[in-house]
């Protein structure tokens, strides 16, 4: 495997990008409390400089930090290495469990992930021309299900691995109270079949969050086909957003 030089520079970009803006900051953490009260357990799969750690147990949750990069994880340790509420997991996740290659943005590490599809579709694409996965390394892979085994059934579940989305909840057994992952412009067919894949787990609402506002996009919760067709109908330059999901049950 490959390991590309020059990490520090991405991560210090993303330092600063996640963690400097502080009316950012305070939008997600107004957002999170939506799903998070004091005592509760969360799994944040793509935890990246933990910005939303940070705010999830600003919150007074426990978190599981779940991250695969070797330079996100060394700024996790340093941030929260030391908080008994933050368990870190050095993985990826996925649909089952086992090793897989993480392919690496150094300049942007945000958008390093296990799937080629997203990096093909990336390519030539408007607004991700500059993206270069420069290497790769690999990495183990856990289950939503194995880390419910291990830590217990988070009252909330963030998931932001770019286009591997789909993976990670086809990793999932059974519902959760709340979760939220990420889509993209670029592979709305990703987001779609994660909207499937929660249907085959009970009934679910959905909201969005366009871009990052940390806002909800509606008053009110809808139904997996209105987010769908409101997803579509989004133009390209959207670029991502995250879907949020409540279970019925």
């Amino acid at each position: 495997m490959t390991r590309p030089r020059g990490t520090a520079r991405g991560i210090g970009r993303s330092l600063r990008l996640y963690h400097g803006d502080r009316a950012r900051v305070a939008r997600m953490e107004r957002l999170a409390a939506a799903f998070v009260e004091p005592g509760d357990l969360v799994i944040d799969l793509g935890a990246h400089v933990g910005d939303r750690v940070g705010a999830f147990r600003r919150l007074g949750a426990r978190v599981v930090a779940v991250e695969p990069q070797p330079g996100a994880l060394r700024v996790l340790r340093l941030i929260h290495g030391r908080d008994p509420g933050v368990t870190l997991v050095p993985a990826a996740a996925g649909a089952r469990e086992g090793r897989a290659r993480l392919r690496l943005n150094t300049d942007n590490p945000t958008v390093s992930t296990l799937s080629d599809a997203f990096v093909e579709a990336a390519r030539g694409a408007p607004g991700w021309r500059s993206e270069r996965w420069q290497g790769e390394v690999e990495v183990p892979v856990v289950t939503l299900d194995g880390l419910i085994a291990e830590h217990g059934r988070p009252a909330f579940a963030k998931i932001d691995v770019e286009g591997f989305e789909a993976e990670v909840l086809a990793g999932l057994g059974t519902p959760l109270p709340a979760l939220s992952f990420e889509f993209t412009t670029l592979q709305r067919g990703v987001a779609l079949d994660g909207l499937a894949r929660l249907a085959t787990l009970g009934p679910h609402v959905f909201n969005l969050s366009l871009g990052e506002t940390h806002r909800l996009a509606w008053g009110g919760w809808v139904t997996a086909e209105e987010v769908a067709r409101a997803l579509l109908d989004l133009p390209d330059e959207a670029n991502s957003g995250d879907v949020y999901a409540r279970w019925l049950g």
